[in-house]
């Protein structure tokens, strides 16, 4: 089934949603190497997995909504 252009628009805002929070916690990730290392360290695995998920979580809807696109310009 294609998807319709609302479709397509609400996966388009689910891709934003997610991109920003992924660069929200990449900022929140650097802000802890820059400022607070060595002392603290660990805070860093909680961290670096929150962020790692975040932007796994971008990467799936990403996808999803390209290949969607992708069809329905087919």
């Amino acid at each position: 089934m294609t998807a319709t252009a609302e479709d397509l628009k609400a996966m388009r805002k689910q891709v934003s949603r997610a991109k920003r929070i992924a660069t929200e916690k990449a900022s929140e990730l650097h802000d802890l190497v820059e400022d607070s290392l060595p002392a603290g360290f660990e805070r860093l695995p909680a961290m670096a997995e929150e962020c790692y998920a975040a932007c796994e979580a971008w990467s799936i809807i990403n996808k999803e909504y390209q290949a969607a696109e992708s069809a329905a310009k087919e």
